[in-house]
């Protein structure tokens, strides 16, 4: 070590030095980090359960469709998108009592109460897959404490591929159900609708995995988008990210 130093350069020392501060720099900002990160996640977990138990619901679980014998590659686990998500990205004006709202995936139904709750729509319709996570929604749509606005609730058990969605659904969730092309027939079934009784229509995409399919088929209008927490400037990731948009008219019609 002595033969180090003795032929070691004054420059090449400070560089060492610096180097060594750097790299410890960077371990205490990826641990900082790793703590922040820790320390959102459990805040925002807490937040749900404290949702859960003040509304007499059960939504927050993480189910696989393995469970249920319905696995599938293109088919997503159940994971409820947050609380407030639709209070986030649909302004309480643009929804009135003529407007139909559907959840294509509901799971156990959170956005489906949320929708039903806080805003005056007309009919609020929640299509799954699972029987099983459909029979928890009617249990929580039952159980609820939250006071419902909307009366009208559907909650349908069905393949979304099998599904027809209704010519008057004016307000589309998606919290990243299904991909490829199931997700491509249930967008060429929606737009089938706004087709045959044009209409303005709102989707409201979570975790938007396939919004280059939505962009490319030149029939959706990108409004807004909604991130959850902070995000660094590169991070382009569609998850923790709400991504509105709005159908617009088949070209020619």
């Amino acid at each position: 070590m002595s033969v180090l130093i003795e032929t070691m350069s004054t420059a090449e020392a400070a560089s060492l030095v610096e180097g060594c501060v750097d790299a410890g720099t960077a371990a205490v900002t990826g641990l900082l980090e790793g703590v922040r990160r820790s320390y959102a996640w459990l805040r925002r977990s807490s937040v749900q359960l404290l949702f859960e138990r003040r509304y007499g619901v059960r939504t927050a679980e993480v189910v696989s469709l393995d469970e249920f014998g319905l696995g599938h590659q293109e088919r997503v686990y159940y994971s409820a998108a947050n609380w407030q998500t639709l209070r986030r990205t649909l302004p309480l004006r643009d929804v009135g009592e003529h407007d139909v709202f559907i959840d294509l995936g509901s799971g156990m139904g959170r956005m489906v109460l949320e929708a039903a709750s806080r805003y005056p729509f007309r009919k609020v319709i929640g299509v799954e897959l699972s029987e099983q996570l459909n029979d928890i929604a009617r249990e929580n749509i039952a159980n609820t404490r939250l006071r419902l606005r909307c009366a009208d609730i559907d909650l349908v058990r069905s393949d979304v591929l099998e599904y027809e969605i209704p010519d008057d659904v004016s307000v589309v969730f998606l919290n990243n159900p299904f991909r490829g092309e199931i997700f491509a027939a249930a967008i060429e079934k929606l737009l089938a609708t706004v087709d045959r009784n044009p209409r303005p229509v709102t989707v409201i995409y979570f975790n938007p995995v396939e919004e280059a399919f939505l962009l490319g088929t030149g029939r959706f209008r990108h409004l807004r988008t909604v991130t959850r927490g902070r995000r660094a400037p590169e991070d382009d990731s569609p998850f923790g990210t709400v991504r509105v948009y709005a159908i617009t008219e088949r070209a020619g019609a």
